[in-house]
């Protein structure tokens, strides 16, 4: 399914590279016909937007949503509740079922950034892609309904990722995520007290029970969001470090 390829990349960071592929993304989009009219619309409207505006504007809106908008953090895991053990051991459970799976991402990235993953499932075969989508579906559904109350033209991918995925968010456990309160990006304070560290868990006392049933688990409930994801700046820019699959129609 190269179009998660697709959307996987138009939820990267903006860069002059992301920007010359735009035509070759909707050249895929058109060639699998896998996104209805209305959502490849859509996310036409995100990929003119990206070319047309200005790339700086376009890198520090970015920022801002994903980067600095805690309840739109790209990392799964971020929207996930429990004590520090439980987010090392569902990162855990992610990397292996990527090892399981022959796929080896860059050591750079989280597991649990929406990239990623989508790029992951894009090597599965269709069913396995579908299944893969469809357990986080309550947090897509989240993060399309917080950008599309902002008017973001990123809610498009949103909305696409959760047709592909065919799976309808449970509503209490959709309203719970959604009852989370938001910090605006410019209210520092309320950004630092949502960013507060808490330790992340790796190595031999978080491998315990792994196991794909349990990240399925830890992925389809909603629960309150758990800090301490790494940031990774340069020059005050998160940089995306994970592998890059080169997009071609018919390939």
């Amino acid at each position: 399914m190269k179009t998660l390829k697709c959307l996987s990349a138009l939820l990267c960071y903006p860069t002059g590279e992301l920007r010359a592929a735009l035509g070759e993304i909707a050249a895929v989009l058109d060639h699998e016909g896998l996104l209805s009219r209305a959502d490849r619309a859509a996310v036409q409207r995100l990929i003119d937007d990206l070319a047309d505006r200005d790339l700086i504007d376009a890198q520090e809106r970015y920022v801002l949503l994903f980067d600095r908008t805690r309840s739109l953090s790209l990392h799964l895991f971020e929207h996930v509740h429990g004590e520090s053990r439980d987010r090392g051991q569902a990162m855990v459970d992610l990397l292996r079922l990527y090892e399981e799976g022959g796929y080896s991402p860059t050591a750079g990235e989280l597991p649990d950034f929406l990239p990623l993953f989508l790029e992951f499932a894009a090597t599965r075969a269709p069913a396995a892609a579908i299944d893969l989508l469809a357990q986080p579906a309550h947090v897509l559904a989240a993060l399309r309904e917080r950008l599309a109350k902002r008017k973001s033209p990123y809610a498009a991918v949103f909305a696409a990722l959760l047709a592909l995925g065919r799976a309808k968010p449970d509503a209490e456990t959709l309203a719970r995520l959604l009852a989370e309160p938001e910090a605006e990006p410019d209210d520092l304070a309320a950004l630092d007290a949502q960013w507060r560290d808490e330790e992340v868990t790796f190595g031999p006392g978080a491998a315990d029970a792994c196991g794909r049933d349990g990240l399925a688990a830890k992925l389809r409930q909603a629960r309150r969001p758990a800090p301490g994801i790494e940031r990774r700046p340069q020059g005050g820019q998160t940089v995306v470090t994970h592998n890059q699959i080169p997009i071609r129609p018919g390939g």
